[in-house]
């Protein structure tokens, strides 16, 4: 089991090199985060965008990625495009967004022709250190899923689970959370939380405990879980922390790394290959431990 963003980093290092095709390569972040990555032996890249542009930020930037392969295409639709086309035609093993809008990026993602779909719902998952030290928590649905009905929230906690499987969490314990840790007839996320700890006890959702509604205190620490009389498999030690929706779910990521100021990391899983689509907010550490993590998804499917 990885217990730590430092263990994915590590680990990535000694596994098979996977490509990454960034979609609009012309970007300091995006090129620093690279060069990293490169020298830590985490993956390997091919550029997308304008070969001159892309070139003179190597130079300013004083970037060791001269023999890093550039593929040539000007507008962003045409480089999110030619990315995920480097991925189906096996040249890539999973596309980046770089300086394009996610709108763009995604559509090329989600042709119906040419993309990356599965015909599974697509969600993101945040990973951050547990408060306690004693292993990962995955976050989700924060970026892609705005406010999912019971069966979106079906498929996001299956996404889930799939993820934490692949790190090492055999029976991941799901917490869903909601603001408050009592199902209220008025609150349709409470209920939506009662439904799926059922079903998870009847076996329709499977390889995980689930159990909810929780709030965020009593789902990670086993102090408020017994301060307020919360118990179960789940209380105070959920591994992945299933959102009511992207409210909830955006507020917390954010408020991980700008509050508390912890280090993230993002996977977007439900297509054909992980997708490497960190913010431009994102500190180019974040951005590495994203491109880590995604390539060690990778590396286990």
């Amino acid at each position: 089991m990885i217990k730590s963003l430092d263990e994915i980093l590590e680990k990535v290092k000694y596994l098979p090199k996977n490509t990454i095709a960034v979609a609009q390569a012309a970007d300091h972040d995006i090129l620093s985060v690279a060069n990293i990555a490169l020298e830590k032996g985490i993956s390997n890249f091919i550029f997308v965008g304008n070969p001159d542009t892309i070139r003179k930020y190597i130079s300013e930037g004083n970037y060791k990625l001269e023999k890093v392969p550039i593929v040539e295409a000007f507008d962003d639709k045409a480089c999110a495009i030619m990315a995920v086309e480097l991925v189906t035609s096996g040249k890539a093993q999973m596309p980046m967004k770089g300086l394009l809008s996610t709108a763009t990026f995604m559509r090329a993602v989600l042709d119906k022709e040419k993309g990356l779909r599965t015909g599974s719902l697509i969600s993101q998952i945040t990973i951050t250190d547990k408060i306690d030290g004693t292993g990962l928590n995955f976050i989700t649905d924060c970026a892609m899923n705005i406010n999912p009905t019971l069966e979106d929230k079906i498929s996001i906690v299956n996404n889930a689970v799939y993820l934490a499987r692949k790190f090492g969490y055999d029976c991941p314990k799901v917490a869903m959370l909601t603001a408050l840790e009592t199902v209220n007839p008025n609150m349709q996320e409470t209920l939506d939380a009662a439904a799926l700890s059922k079903m998870n006890d009847r076996g329709q959702i499977k390889n995980c405990i689930v159990d909810g509604p929780f709030a965020l205190d009593n789902a990670i620490s086993r102090t408020s879980a017994e301060h307020k009389g919360v118990t179960g498999p789940v209380a105070g030690m959920a591994d992945i922390l299933a959102v009511s929706d992207i409210r909830m779910g955006n507020v917390l990521h954010k408020a991980i790394t700008y509050f508390a100021q912890k280090r993230i990391g993002s996977v977007i899983i439900g297509t054909s290959s992980p997708l490497v689509m960190t913010s431009r907010s994102d500190s180019v550490e974040d951005k590495l431990i994203s491109i880590a993590a995604s390539s060690y998804l990778s590396s286990q499917s």
